[in-house]
């Protein structure tokens, strides 16, 4: 165990080398968002990436919703596929290798993705504390994204409720808002099984397609990201009870790039004592309400922009990233 505890150590990642801006929530009040905004700000258009500390959320809370997600998976396969996921929608269990990025590359991860806290989209029958669980901890990731949506509006000096008003309607189901909980499970590689990881990845390379990701995950397990000005795939590392922060296309495009939607991925990691053990992570992906119009004059001014051009909704721009990705909605 201490001999992993090294090995891991000694990782060259952007944590080992304090390159992620570190942002604490701790008294998260009315005197502490513009403090906030403005660091957010700065990390969103140097480095598209932000630890966020002191958040309030208990590792134990998190590490339930996971003890939960095995629960899951431990289920009989006939009572999971009543929860899979379906065409057409967004929410439900995706098994390993379903989900390709580049419509090709196998992913080996189990995926559970929640739209809105009802019995359609949890599992509440088998197993009702799974259900509460997670509603808890969904809350709480939906508190925290309003607070740091109000903090973005004071750094970028825009109307009052620009943001906030516009994801009013976060897990209130996929028809109103894309906002989504994922839990995520990835299986430990064992190489004496052969082809488990031949030509696999965990996650492909992607850019997270909404307004920003929090990003809660239990240890080190390959998580890689391109900073801005980079070509170059670096390793996140683990932050111990940190949730990562990064910026989707749709806040991108909404001011005008001057935050970063930064590429990232989940490679098989190479080091033995990592890739042998299974991985957890929560991800809770923030989204406008469909009907939000993405237009970057909303927070800068450009008297040279033509008022001839087209402006998307929040849900045309996604649906337009899912074809992009999938094919069809996916």
């Amino acid at each position: 165990m201490i001999k992993n505890k090294i090995a891991d150590d000694k990782l060259d990642t952007l944590v080992s080398k304090s390159v992620v801006p570190i942002i604490d929530l701790a008294h998260c009040g009315k005197t502490v968002v513009n403090r906030v905004g403005q660091q957010l700000h700065k990390a969103f258009t140097e480095k598209g990436i932000a630890f966020l500390v002191n958040h309030g959320i208990a590792d134990e809370k998190i590490k339930g919703v996971w003890d939960q997600f095995d629960n899951f998976l431990d289920l009989p396969a006939e009572i999971q596929d009543r929860y899979r996921r379906k065409n057409g929608v967004n929410y439900g269990y995706v098994s390993p290798g379903i989900e390709r990025f580049d419509g090709k590359t196998p992913e080996l991860r189990h995926t559970y993705n929640i739209c809105k806290l009802d019995d359609q989209n949890l599992p509440r029958e088998p197993l009702p504390e799974f259900a509460d669980e997670i509603t808890n901890l969904t809350n709480d990731f939906k508190t925290i994204s309003s607070f740091l949506l109000k903090a973005m509006e004071v750094a970028l000096e825009v109307p009052p409720g620009l943001f906030a008003e516009n994801h009013s309607q976060m897990l209130e189901g996929d028809d109103v808002n894309m906002t989504t909980l994922r839990m995520i499970y990835y299986p430990a590689i064992v190489d004496d099984e052969p082809g488990q990881s031949e030509g696999a990845i965990r996650c492909g390379a992607h850019v997270d397609y909404g307004t920003f990701t929090l990003l809660s995950q239990d240890s080190e397990g390959g998580l890689e990201v391109q900073l801005p000005g980079s070509e170059k795939w670096q390793r996140v590392g683990h932050l111990p009870g940190a949730i990562l922060i990064n910026g989707g296309e749709l806040l991108s495009i909404w001011t005008k790039q001057r935050y970063h939607a930064l590429p990232h991925r989940v490679v098989i990691p190479e080091q033995e004592q990592i890739r042998t053990r299974g991985r957890h992570s929560i991800a809770y992906f923030v989204h406008p309400d469909n009907k939000t119009p993405i237009d970057p004059q909303d927070i800068q001014k450009d008297e040279a922009s033509s008022s001839n051009e087209k402006i998307y909704t929040a849900y045309e721009l996604i649906q337009k990233k899912f074809n992009d990705t999938y094919g069809q909605r996916s």
